[in-house]
């Protein structure tokens, strides 16, 4: 490198190379291109879409309590699953009969992936599972399963009593079937799907009055109902397929059979059993409710089809896609008496996510050219227009490159960094110009390579400062990582990008923008002294840097303001909280009765909610679900809601009007529910959750207790009082545990002696129960004319499973009974006895565990606050007959024979979040620190440079405090971002001041005239940034990133142009 190159550095070179160049343009119109093409392409997704695989194994344990089922299954499924690569958590819930276990991988495995290695694993070590025990089913769910569209089918009101809820099922298979057609459709399921059954209803009286067992009445109609290919035949050399048998398809026919004759006269199925076509006989209710304009409420059944789409497919266009099928099928196959609802659209929220926050980027980006053009000119104003969309489009670039998707996180990181990224610009923009205003004697080019020059250096270290505070945050682990890794990713690119074309392009479009102009002398024809802007400062500074006095008492005056700031997080006037509360469309209230309960007393809670949340005139409709699972979103994904198909559980989801049309922001609507619902008589058990979608990540419960101990009794009275503890405090609501009120249950148990003496078979008394009581399909009847086939069952009305009288003169075979007709009563060899079920058994990663959960709302909604003040009920109860839990904040205790209270939910991802945060600004001070020291030569100049960085907590806490907002996740990435952007600001500053100044010129005056010169290139960067936070100040999520940006800019700008300053009047002479 020659001495010219030295004195003009990298930035000067590139800028001589290009002022010129008629590859600039070239360039620029690649850049454009690039960039047009990756934003029209970029998929377009509401939220990042984080892989978190869930593979669950399901597993049938008849006749094996909780406790057996847990020692001979469960436990060697941990073992086998825990040694799978990629496995971050193992869950296990164990009961009466059955045992599912959760293996959960760490965040980013691909969903087949994790399927695929538990499917192998398990059924290579199949010789660990007793014998006898089914094979496990083996179920995976990743965040591709997760619906973007619902759409719920219903009859109109003027046809709700012709259109029944086979119809609905029946023309929703069809277009199921249809949809599945588009291109990168995905997972497609039905909820609420019923189905036509022929229903073979036996009569225990008329059964035993013709001494016919239910075994004859099945094997019957199952032979009775074949038809197979029974060889071939010739005929006059034609060679004729023989088929024998046809399929039964009226209630008519299967009566019509001929089961047997007693004293000569012939007895038929209708003699014994009721024949009729049915509903489905599926324990579930899924109905639509709305209020009309009178008041009144209308019930119909609903049937709702939930569609995927495939990984990496863009949320919009499928969406779009799926809708204008629906639009092209109405009139065809969806007839004029069905409506078919849109009650989830992610498409739509993703578009209009996605809108906005382009607008808001064109908003800030007209903005900061408006800036430019007050404090500069309008020459450097149209510079600035051409280089901020250059660069934002190459990140958009990069984006697509990386991997990512257009969603709100990637969008509010190009907002976030639309500030930063015409920092460089602004700095090489302000210097040519100033350069230009000099008057003394160089051209206009050279002024300007020079002007580049002169910044170059300290630009490109303030520009790898700000990209060394970022990229550590992409190395955060759990879900939180990947759901913010867009903002440090996009942000770093776009800065890299950003001085490149700072130095090449800036330069050369100001050159272009001057065009024969003479060179301008300024407003104030001081430009070496800073203008207007540089006076105003010298006299803010001079009588603080006049003595070395008064700048220690200005220093120890900030040091204080530092400290009371940091104060505001004691007295709770600041909140801590991982992420706030969005504004949603949608919300859902879970209701769980008692174990045991009928669906038809779930339905009556779920009308009732329903009923009541339709008051709310922010409320659409509402979709009630008794027994059968909604359509999950991510959270039901992590929490299994999924699952949820039981009789005793129900669900109503809330459709809110848009965003727009509506006063009050979900959480408050939800806030409103929860009060609402408190006071309504509900039966005595029920417990109701207001279930709001989690504005990141999601967890199993906001407030989560886990209860270790040395049993299962002590585990359980220890939940018991924590759960009291949970209760006593007033913003923790929606208590619940893991371990409920067994259910009762029957057993029907064979007396051997009696059995011995009648000659009847074991097998026969349990099948005769399981068909009075669980039904038996028998065969499938064949329509025809394409129709789906429909069962045949051997079943009792729902309403007729009762234990009474007739249930026990139910006929049974029997093969050595003297003078009889080979029958016996199901009494006379039956005992039936109540008992109650186990308790469930609940085990995290081997460990058996009892669970309290909770969410809050009220004064504190952060789980920091929520587990100290349930901490102090704990401390306050009565705990003499019972040993105390140990409190434990991070992971599963090592020791088991002692009670312990380990906090999870939200507080895991908080605590994970924030400690891997304060690692990363550590890490981000040691990258800058090595930068400076680099730039500087000096190992005490850096420390000078990094003093600014606390500052930054004066304005971002009293924001915070100020806007009533908690101190969230984006906010701590506000406030890493800030580290680089004030250090930026002071190695500017301090470069100058090194250069500025002569051996014989007092140290004093060096440090106003460099703090003049920088102070308004600096205040533009700052205003720049504030702008670009300013605009995302309204959004609930990013408000913390635009809190700290906004407040902490203002209070760190002001102080970082005199605090430095003031610590080289205290250090130096």
């Amino acid at each position: 490198m020659n001495e010219t190159q030295h004195r003009l550095g990298i930035a000067g070179v590139l800028t001589r190379a290009f002022i010129h160049s008629p590859l600039t343009p070239l360039f620029l119109i690649a850049a454009f291109a690039f960039g047009l093409v990756a934003l029209a392409t970029l998929p377009r997704e509401e939220e990042p879409q984080i892989s978190v695989p869930m593979v669950d194994i399901h597993v049938t344990a008849n006749g094996l309590k909780a406790e057996d089922a847990v020692k001979l299954i469960t436990e060697p499924l941990e073992t086998i699953v825990k040694g799978i690569d990629g496995v971050e958590h193992v869950y296990s819930q164990s009961g009466d009969d059955h045992v599912m276990v959760t293996a959960r991988f760490v965040v980013g495995t691909s969903s087949d992936a994790a399927v695929l290695r538990v499917h192998d694993k398990v059924r290579a070590n199949m010789d660990r599972i007793p014998v006898g025990i089914p094979e496990p089913l083996i179920v995976g769910r990743g965040i591709d399963d997760v619906a973007i569209v619902s759409l719920t089918l219903s009859p109109r009101p003027e046809a709700a009593s012709e259109m029944t809820a086979n119809d609905l099922t029946r023309i929703a298979r069809e277009l199921r079937t249809e949809i599945s057609k588009i291109e990168n459709v995905g997972l497609t399921y039905l909820v609420g799907e019923t189905g036509e059954t022929i229903r073979i209803a036996p009569d225990p009286r008329r059964l035993a009055l013709n001494g016919i067992t239910l075994q004859q009445l099945s094997a019957k109609v199952s032979g009775a109902n074949r038809a197979f290919p029974a060889g071939q035949v010739r005929d006059q050399g034609e060679q004729i397929m023989v088929v024998a048998g046809e399929t039964l398809r009226t209630p008519e026919e299967i009566g019509n059979l001929l089961l047997t004759a007693r004293d000569g006269r012939p007895i038929y199925v209708r003699d014994v059993a009721d024949v009729a076509f049915a509903t489905d006989t599926s324990e579930a209710r899924v109905s639509t409710v709305t209020r009309a304009d009178d008041g009144s409420y209308l019930r119909v059944p609903s049937v709702t089809l939930a569609i995927a789409k495939r990984a990496g497919a863009n949320a919009v266009t499928v969406a779009e896609q799926v809708l204008e099928r629906v639009e092209l099928l109405e009139g065809t196959l969806i007839p004029d008496s069905m409506e078919v609802a849109v009650t989830r659209d992610y498409g739509e929220t993703a578009n209009e996510k996605a809108n906005e926050l382009l607008f808001h980027l064109g908003l800030a980006t007209v903005s900061i050219i408006a800036l430019v053009w007050l404090a500069i000119g309008w020459r450097e104003a149209v510079v600035v227009a051409i280089v901020i969309p250059v660069t934002i489009l190459l990140t958009l670039f990069a984006s697509r490159v990386m991997g990512y998707t257009l969603n709100r996180v990637s969008l509010f990181a190009l907002i976030f960094s639309i500030g930063i990224l015409v920092d460089d610009a602004i700095v090489v923009i302000e210097n040519i110009a100033r350069h230009w205003g000099m008057k003394d004697g160089r051209d206009r080019q050279q002024a300007a390579i020079e002007a580049v020059a002169e910044v170059g250096n300290p630009t490109i270290v303030a520009t790898l400062t700000v990209v060394a505070a970022l990229l550590p945050m992409l190395f955060v682990s759990g879900m939180m990582g990947p759901y913010m890794s867009p903002i440090p990713a996009n942000a770093s690119a776009a800065m890299i990008f950003s001085f490149f074309v700072a130095v090449m392009v800036t330069p050369w479009l100001m050159m272009k923008a001057a065009g024969r102009a003479p060179l301008h002398h300024g407003a104030d024809g001081d430009h070496a002294q800073g203008g207007r802007l540089g006076k105003v400062y010298s006299a803010v500074a001079r009588p603080i840097l006049k003595t070395k006095k008064r700048s220690w008492v200005f220093l120890i005056g900030v040091g204080i303001l530092t400290l009371g700031s940091l104060a505001l997080f004691y007295t709770k006037d600041v909140t801590v909280k991982l992420l706030p509360f969005d504004n949603k469309s949608e919300l859902a209230v879970m209701i769980d009765l008692p174990e045991g309960s009928s669906v038809e007393a779930t339905d009556a809670v779920a009308q009732m909610v329903a009923r009541n949340v339709l008051e709310l005139p922010e409320v659409h409709s509402v979709q009630t679900h008794a027994g059968a699972a909604a359509p999950f979103n991510f959270n039901g994904l992590v929490r299994h809601y999924y699952l949820r198909a039981e009789p005793q559980l129900g669900e109503v989801a809330l459709n809110l009007t848009p965003k727009g049309n509506r006063d009050r922001s979900s959480h408050d609507i939800a806030l409103d529910v929860r009060e609402r619902l408190a006071a309504l008589p509900l039966p005595a058990g029920t417990n109701i959750k207001v279930v709001e979608p989690p504005p990141g990540p999601p967890v199993m419960a906001t407030l989560l207790a886990e209860i270790y101990g040395p049993d299962a009794q002590t585990r359980r009275q220890v939940a018991a009082k924590v759960e009291e503890a949970f209760r006593s405090v007033p913003f923790v609501v929606d208590v619940d545990n893991s371990y409920g009120d067994p259910a009762r249950r029957l057993r029907a148990t064979i007396s051997t002696d009696d059995a011995e003496f009648f000659g009847v078979q074991e097998s026969d008394v349990f099948d005769t129960i399981a068909i009075l009581n669980g039904g038996s399909t028998v065969g499938y009847s064949h329509r025809g004319g394409g129709r789906p086939p429909i069962p045949i069952r051997v079943e009792r009305p729902k309403g007729e499973k009762v234990l009474d009288e007739d249930f026990l003169t139910t006929p049974i075979p029997a093969n050595v009974l003297p003078g009889a007709r080979g029958v016996v009563e199901l009494g006379d060899v039956v005992r039936i006895a109540d008992e109650r079920a186990s308790y469930p058994v609940f085990r995290h990663n081997g460990r058996a565990a009892e669970m309290v959960t909770a969410e809050l709302a009220g004064a504190f909604e952060a789980p920091l606050y929520g587990m100290l003040a349930v901490q102090e009920a704990i401390d306050a109860q009565d705990w003499t007959r019972l040993q105390k839990p140990v409190i434990k904040l991070h992971g599963q205790p090592a020791d088991e024979s002692q009670p312990t209270l380990l906090w999870d939910g939200e507080w895991e991802v908080t605590w994970v979040t924030f400690r891997d945060m304060g690692a990363a600004f550590m890490v981000a001070l040691l990258g800058i620190y090595i930068l400076v020291v680099a730039q500087f030569g000096s190992f005490k100049v850096p420390l000078v440079i990094l003093t600014p960085i606390p500052l930054t907590f004066i304005g971002i806490l009293g924001g915070h405090w100020l806007f009533g907002a908690p101190f969230t996740a984006t906010s701590m990435i506000g406030f890493i971002a800030l580290a680089g952007i004030i250090v930026r600001n002071s190695i500017l500053l301090v470069d100058f001041i090194r250069h500025s100044g002569s051996p014989d010129k007092p140290l004093t005056d060096v440090l106003i005239e460099a703090g003049a010169i920088r102070f308004k290139p600096i205040l533009l960067t700052a205003f720049a940034a504030m702008i670009g936070a300013a605009v995302i100040l309204a959004d609930p999520i990013f408000q913390g990133l635009a809190i700290s940006l906004l407040f902490g800019l203002a209070s760190s700008t002001l102080l970082t142009v005199l605090v430095i300053p003031a610590i080289y009047r205290v250090l130096r002479t």
